[in-house]
């Protein structure tokens, strides 16, 4: 009878312990999905409450839904990480890993770069016979030249990379400025491997990009410090705060150096095969940089702009008076007409790089006026690949206090290294904008800023030049991020 009742007490025991370890099981199987409707709840409060007025380029304080998703479904769900690196970078340590997409003008480019700084593979496709063919860049064949290409570019950095679009951590497209027709391309391909894989996306300033590229080569580059971005598009000082903070200084009012090397050389028959820049800097070096006495820029005009609109006609006059023929290419030429080339083109480089060398130092003066803490000047861009620009901006800089920093010749032409790189800076700070749809129609307007200023204009860099363009078609990278951080 005892027996009996104990064996009783017991299976009425086991069952009661059955029963709490069901209740158990089922509320740690019902917590993710309560995890969900919470993410789901808090993120549909947050958007009834404060719309976004910003596109392609949002500024997020907290988490987004797609943040609190895909940290469910990395904890619920962790995969197997292969050889290289199967899973997503924000699965290792927080690490990050961002596709980079660069179109702004005549080079196609992609890039796969980590958080920490490591490079995983970069690829450029460049336009160079088009160059050749048309003697600059040609927006329509410059478009085309991108659609043909991009697909493969991207493939090829992913698969440099050992990676594919499921282990990246966000996609980072340039959006401007630029040329429409060239930004529409990278915007498009984007967007569509971001919408496929359910990756947010950054939209980047392409200038801004030239500028933090830097701060992937030097680690020791903190904020505050100059950069003087100097391309085919471009002439652009500024000072830069902090990450989005920047003050122009100076800029183009007309024609940027980059352009004016390209003409040049086209002019003197050079082989545009590499550019106008690297051909007049090596034909430069046979010549008497003193022998053509061309007028430096702009010295009237007490300010940091650039103008070299003036200076091209010069070099054209100059031609036409030594008597070139310029249908002849430089290969071809006589001994005397080689000569003459290479006198011109010398005395060019000399007054053009001259003009950047004056503008620098007043803006130097300024910027340490506001920041009395900078140490450095970043100059990148295409045109600071040029060994002689790198020389005679170096010794302006040491002779104000400061040093200067230039990327490698590499990473100073436009490369999707820079435009992952900054998209990495950004996504840190929650800026960037959550997945777009994956079926995103054909005819999608994309917001594309072809000119698209960086920073807020220095109020004594003003210029009266009757040439500097005023018209804004955006208001500035500075001014949309002061903004919301105001909200």
């Amino acid at each position: 009878m005892v027996d009996s009742t104990m064996k009783t007490s017991n299976q009425a025991l086991e069952k009661e312990r059955h029963k709490q370890s069901a209740i158990s099981i089922l509320a740690s199987s019902l917590l993710p999905i309560f995890s969900i409707f919470s993410a789901i709840m808090l993120h549909s409060l947050s958007t009834m409450a404060v719309p976004s007025t910003l596109s392609r380029l949002n500024f997020l304080p907290k988490p987004s839904l797609f943040t609190a998703l895909t940290t469910f479904r990395r904890n619920q769900f962790p995969r197997k990480c292969s050889f290289a690196t199967s899973c997503r970078a924000s699965e290792r340590d927080g690490e990050l890993v961002v596709l980079g997409i660069e179109t702004s003008c005549d080079d196609t480019a992609a890039a796969v770069v980590r958080s920490n700084g490591e490079i995983l593979s970069q690829v450029v496709s460049s336009q160079a016979d088009l160059l050749v063919k048309y003697g600059g860049v040609a927006p329509k064949m410059a478009e085309e030249a991108h659609s043909q290409v991009i697909d493969q570019v991207v493939q090829d950095a992913l698969d440099k990379a050992y990676m594919t679009e499921k282990d990246l951590t966000a996609v980072a497209v340039t959006i401007g400025p630029g040329l429409s027709l060239c930004l529409r391309v990278g915007v498009q391909k984007a967007r569509r491997i971001a919408g496929a894989f359910n990756l947010p996306i950054i939209g980047i300033h392409h200038m801004e990009a030239h500028a933090l590229v830097a701060r992937l080569i030097e680690k020791d580059l903190q904020f505050p410090f100059m950069a003087l971005l100097i391309s085919g598009g471009h002439n652009l000082l500024i000072l830069a705060r902090d990450l989005g903070q920047y003050i122009q200084l100076g800029t183009t009012i007309d024609d940027a150096i980059g352009e004016a090397y390209d003409k040049t050389a086209k002019w003197l028959q050079l082989d545009m095969r590499r550019s106008g820049g690297p051909a007049i800097e090596e034909l430069a070096r046979e010549g008497n940089a003193e022998s053509v006495n061309f007028s430096i820029p702009m010295k009237q005009h007490k300010d940091c702009n650039f103008s070299y609109a003036g200076l091209k006609t010069q070099v054209r006059l100059a031609i036409e008076s030594k008597k070139i023929d310029a249908k002849i290419p430089i290969s071809s030429a006589s001994y005397e007409d080689r000569l003459s080339r290479a006198d011109i083109a010398a005395s060019f480089q000399r007054v053009a790089v001259l003009h950047l060398e004056e503008r620098c130092e007043r803006a130097i003066q300024w910027a340490l006026k506001m920041e009395p803490s900078i140490r450095y000047l970043v100059v990148s861009g295409g045109v600071a690949s040029n060994q002689y620009v790198r020389a005679q901006l170096d010794m302006v800089v040491k002779k104000n206090g400061l040093q200067l920093i230039c990327p490698p010749p590499q990473l100073c032409t436009d490369n999707g290294v820079m435009i992952a790189w900054t998209g990495i800076e950004h996504f840190r700070m929650g800026r960037y904008d959550p997945p777009p749809p994956a079926d995103e129609p054909e005819d999608f307007v994309y917001d594309l800023r072809p000119r698209w200023p960086l920073g807020e204009e220095y109020a004594e860099g003003k210029s009266e030049a009757r040439s500097l363009r005023t018209a804004r078609v955006h208001p500035s990278l500075t001014s949309i991020i002061q903004a919301s951080l105001q909200k």
